[in-house]
């Protein structure tokens, strides 16, 4: 399987999904987080192309992906439609997109947005969706939407488990990341 990872920075998942058995090509617009990907990749032995593209003007032929991703990376596009178009452009008939993203309508969100935060973060550059953003997009191609991390910013480390997680989903809050799939 075939798969771009869009906003890879310094290539956590890039390398999940090679360590999986997929071919990856990674791409960023931040050249400091693709040499840092590129060195994790190349100690772990494996071969993940990773380049300096913006994902506005990707210079890939069309559907020519089994698989795109783009995690923690969505909430710093300006253009999200555009974006998605990009993408699905690339993305090969049947094959999936699937973009992870902080919640704004979240406890997580919420901490993202506060000013104390923004002050000293990358953050103040986000621009947060909703579930009800996220559902906008590509309608016809969206197959689901979920949410995940009801565990709040402010937990105790102690408390941290998938029990909580488990025991917060049930109770009605939203989850401070949404993952959402299309299939092209």
């Amino acid at each position: 399987m075939k798969v771009l990872d869009v906003g890879c920075g310094t290539g956590n998942f890039s390398i999940k999904l090679a360590k999986m058995g997929c071919e990856v090509v990674g791409i960023d617009v931040s050249k400091e987080m693709l040499k840092v990907a590129e060195e994790k990749a190349k100690k772990e032995g494996l071969n993940i192309k990773f380049y300096n593209m913006d994902v506005y003007d990707m210079k890939f032929e069309d559907n020519c992906f089994d698989g795109v991703i783009s995690v923690t990376a969505f909430e710093f596009l300006k253009d999200p439609e555009k974006a998605i178009e990009e993408m699905f452009r690339v993305l090969k008939p049947n094959g999936y997109l699937l973009i992870g993203t902080i919640n704004k309508d979240s406890a997580w969100g919420e901490m993202y947005l506060s000013k104390e935060f923004q002050e000293n973060s990358v953050f103040k550059y986000a621009n947060f969706k909703t579930v009800e953003d996220m559902k906008s997009y590509k309608k016809d191609h969206l197959v689901d939407i979920k949410e995940c991390l009801f565990i709040p910013p402010t937990i105790e480390e102690e408390y941290i488990s998938m029990e909580k997680e488990r025991e917060l989903s049930k109770e009605g809050k939203r989850g401070g990341f949404i993952c959402a799939l299309w299939k092209k």
